[in-house]
């Protein structure tokens, strides 16, 4: 066989996942589609990262990086601005994180991995899987020179994010709970100087009519920041322009974005993703396993892909590892039902966002502070706490949270 463990996808779950691999000794072949460094989203790393990290001893090569400090969330509507403090949060653990521009950033875990012994193949898109042969999975690939090749391994973990490998090849995908949305997103060169503006958080803000689109500002430690809008996706149908030019319009309509960016130049491209929300039928099979986006997305507004893909092959790896050396595995109960739970408390977030009732949460002036220090939990990502009552029974706490909010 080619490997011991086949992984689709040099991003962040799939390099975790080879580099914890390799130090137990596995051989690691990683397939990756793209040519890295390359552009993608989900820049907002959560406290909740680290301790993945951490784990992975990856700590000391992203710290090298110098990326921009994450020590909180700022929240702006119609003139109001809240922040919370993740060293406030209920949970112990990471009261920081990094912003990262997410082609240096998982460049980094890559180099990482291979530093350890995992093979990087480039430029390989997976164009067929077969898993019926017990104890051996066989991908086929196509490089970029157009050569065909197929690979064999005793296990196969799927990291390949929005590409979806293995759910599109293996007929896995389901239809996402989540009504569909879309986002405009670019980088651009900040320029910001308003005195009371904090680099260490990242900045939610809603539209002040429309309370379903809202707008991200990730800083970056160069000067640059990430800057999306997230909305309907029949919402986009209402204005008119180029891309850069809705993305301004609606940018410059919320009056904190307004004072920020009164003198930042929009100097890259503007990017579109839609329908981005996935779901699929199960996690793993026989031979393999789904990590984090290429089993399921919800939302970029708590910015839980990267926390979701990390927790994925940390949960996934020791698994692997009892397979390979014969020991029987409960995958449903010790990954999938696992993953699910924390999954599922960020779902019920989402929901409450687009609906209304976390907003409100948000922006209420009075709250108690240990109410706010459990929803500060929930922002740092530490969603599988299950001693945070705001992570138990979600949709019936924050309904009781919420009903003694006032409205927006």
């Amino acid at each position: 066989m080619d490997a011991d463990v086949l992984i689709i996808g040099a991003g962040p779950a799939g390099s975790m996942a080879a580099r914890m691999l390799k130090k137990r000794g596995y051989r690691v072949v990683i397939l990756e589609k793209e040519l890295f460094p390359r552009f993608s989203i989900g820049e907002s790393l959560l406290p909740q990262c680290m301790a993945f990290l951490e784990e992975a001893d990856l700590l000391e090569q992203v710290a090298a990086e110098n990326f921009q400090l994450k020590n909180g969330a700022a929240f702006s509507h119609a003139g109001k601005l809240t922040e919370f403090d993740f060293s406030q949060k209920f949970t112990p653990g990471w009261g920081s994180t990094y912003q990262v521009p997410r082609a240096g950033f998982d460049q980094t875990l890559a180099e990482a991995a291979e530093d350890c012994g995992a093979v990087i193949h480039y430029r390989h898109s997976i164009v067929a899987a077969d898993f019926n042969t017990p104890g051996q999975a066989r991908l086929t690939t196509i490089d970029g020179n157009g050569l065909q090749r197929d690979w064999t391994a005793g296990w196969v973990m799927d990291a390949s994010g929005f590409g979806r490998v293995l759910p599109r090849l293996l007929e896995l995908e389901t239809p996402s709970s989540l009504p569909p949305r879309q986002a405009l997103f670019t980088h651009i060169e900040d320029r910001i100087t308003v005195p009371d503006y904090d680099r260490n958080k990242i900045l939610i803000a809603i539209h002040p009519q429309f309370h379903e689109v809202w707008y991200w500002l990730i800083p970056f430690s160069n000067g640059r920041s990430s800057l999306g809008v997230v909305m309907p996706m029949d919402f986009i149908a209402t204005r008119s322009g180029s891309p850069l030019e809705i993305l301004q319009e609606l940018a410059l309509a919320e009056p904190r974005l307004a004072e920020l960016l009164k003198d930042s130049r929009f100097d890259a491209p503007v990017n579109r993703i839609g329908g981005y929300s996935a779901d699929v039928k199960n996690l793993y099979g026989e031979g393999f396993v789904l990590l984090g986006n290429a089993g399921e997305f919800l939302d970029p507004v708590f910015s839980s892909g990267v926390t979701i893909a990390l927790k994925s092959a940390s949960l996934a790896v020791p698994l692997v590892d009892k397979h390979l050396r014969g020991v029987p595995v409960d995958w449903q109960a010790d990954y999938e039902q696992t993953l699910r739970n924390g999954i599922n408390v960020f779902r019920a977030y989402v929901d409450a966002w687009y609906d209304g009732r976390f907003q409100r949460i948000i922006f209420a002036e009075r709250q108690l502070t240990q109410i706010k220090s459990m929803i500060c939990s929930i922002l740092a990502g530490f969603v599988w706490d299950e001693t945070n009552p705001m992570t138990q029974r979600c949709s019936k706490k924050i309904d009781a949270v919420a009903d003694s909010c006032p409205p927006l």
